[in-house]
């Protein structure tokens, strides 16, 4: 079973970023670990303040060393080439959109 580290107060939202509830937040983290159970893969669910941090430290660090970026909104997913060569992936409706730019025409060259 996943360990749970429950958080005790809510972030602030940030940059026009919407909260969602706490509770929600474990309810969700609770089924992606019973989904990985079903796989028999031990999940790790981080909500509490300081898991979450060292989490979202390890995660800045990892991307730090991303040399480049295939960015897919076609199939939902973002491919991250590391500078020692390895390739990740991230499954992600949302994250694709999110790191595409908006086309530009008019520009001299074509669309940019």
């Amino acid at each position: 079973m996943a360990r749970l580290y429950r958080q005790s107060a809510l972030p602030v939202a940030s940059q026009g970023h919407t909260m969602i509830a706490e509770d929600n937040i474990v309810s969700k983290a609770e089924r992606v670990a019973a989904l990985e159970a079903e796989l028999e893969s031990a999940g790790e669910i981080s909500v509490a303040d300081i898991e979450l941090q060292h989490m979202r430290g390890v995660l800045h660090d990892w991307v730090d060393g991303v040399v480049g970026i295939v960015s897919s909104p076609g199939v939902g997913r973002v491919s991250l080439i590391h500078a020692d060569g390895s390739q990740s992936s991230i499954a992600s409706s949302r994250l694709p959109f999110l790191l595409s730019r908006p086309v530009r025409f008019g520009s001299a060259e074509g669309p940019v």
